[in-house]
Order: C-alpha cells, then structure tokens, then sequence
C-alpha cells in the first residue's frame, strides 16, 4: 500500500515537473523570439524651422513627441534644423522628452537674418548620418517634417531630378531596409513626391501625412522600420 502511495506521488511529481519544463520552455521561446525580432532604429528628423513653416511648427513639434515616444529607448534620433542653413539640434534617445522638448523650443525659433529653405542639403547630411547608423546596426530612415518650400540658395534646394537617385542610391547600400515619411507638405506637394520616389521605395517604405493625416500615417512608419 505504501509502495503504491509511493508510486503514484512519484507520478504526480514527474507530470507537474514536466508541465513545468514545457512552459519554461515556451516561455523561454517566446521570449528568445522577441529578441531575436527586434533590431534597433535610427530616425534623422529634418525640420524646417524657416519663416514660411512657423505657423505650423507647434502641431509639428506634437507630432515628432509623439513619434519619439513610440520608438524604443535603444533607437537613436537626430534632429536636423533646416531653414537657410542646416545643422543638428539634437542627438540620442528618443526617449529623453526633457531634452528633445528644448532643443525644439530653443533652435526652431525664427530667426529674421536666415531667408530660405535648406531641404537638399539637409537631406545630403540626414542620409550621411542614416549611412553611418545602418553600419552600427541600425534600420536607417529620415522623417522630413514641414512644407518643403522651394525658397532660397538654389544650391541647397533639393533637385527634384536628381534627387530620386540618390533615394535610391540609399536603399541600395541598405539592402532595402531605408525607408523614408514625409509630414506637413501640402497634399499637391505630396503628391509630387509620391509621384517621384514610390517607383524607389514602394508603397511600404515611402510614408506620407497632410496636416490632417500627419498622426494617423505614425504606425504605418513603425511598421516601415520593422515593429
């Protein structure tokens, strides 16, 4: 009688450690896939902070606060200022709302000595840095966030006929993975860039929003950079 009482918790020992080993491992899988999936983004935000753009840069600001507060903390942002120069306001942590929240507030304010809009060389300087990102491992993309008005230096303006190759130079030595949001433009504007670069990047990785679709088009971006 003992001998079996002794059998029968050995069995009930060996079923409980055996659920116990298949959920461990289930977990352990999960989890494994999880990390495995994941690979860590870079973003180059280029916003234009020039005169004709002002009026809209605080819905703009939003917008890119609440991007940044979708991606992970081991992504890596830059913020470009474009106006009648272009340089970087802001590098690091999407997650630092403090610091990113500054730098807007501090470096997109309009200056009445700059006239113009610096979009080709800021786009030169966002894909450089989207270059070097990807080499550390980094899904590459740039978010162009304003009106993209031709005004200014033509030299610094983006050349509408060239430039397609240069998008496409980008997600060659990318192997496909560069993916490029455009937010704020009017939906003529838009539609001009659509009509240039979705022969280059595809419906996937080309990502545009009016004022009225900028926060709505923000998960179709996630999904662009892989989460």
């Amino acid at each position: 009688m003992r001998k079996k009482r002794n059998n029968d918790k050995l069995k009930i020992i060996l079923f409980i450690s055996a659920i116990v080993i298949v959920l461990l491992a289930a977990a352990f899988g999960i989890s494994k896939i999880k990390v495995d999936d994941f690979h860590k983004a870079s973003v180059i935000f280029v916003v234009d902070a020039s005169a004709s753009n002002q009026k809209d840069l605080p819905k703009q600001t939003a917008v890119l606060k609440q991007l940044c507060s979708m991606l992970d903390p081991d992504d890596q942002i830059k913020i470009l200022r474009v106006s009648e120069s272009s340089y970087i306001i802001y590098e690091g942590s999407p997650q630092s709302t403090s610091e990113i929240r500054k730098a807007m507030k501090k470096f997109t304010q309009y200056d009445k000595h700059e006239y113009g809009t610096a979009y080709g060389l800021s786009l030169k300087k966002a894909f450089n840095h989207s270059l070097n990102l990807y080499k550390e491992g980094y899904i590459p993309s740039v978010v162009v966030i304003g009106d993209l008005a031709d005004e200014g230096n033509p030299a610094y303006q983006i050349n509408w006929n060239t430039f397609p190759s240069d998008v496409s130079q980008m997600v060659k030595e990318t192997d496909g993975k560069f993916s490029m949001m455009f937010l704020y433009a009017s939906p003529e504007k838009l539609d001009f860039v659509k009509e240039k670069l979705n022969p280059v990047l595809g419906e996937q990785k080309l990502i545009i929003g009016n004022e009225t679709a900028a926060a709505r088009v923000l998960s179709r971006f996630l999904a662009a950079i892989g989460r």
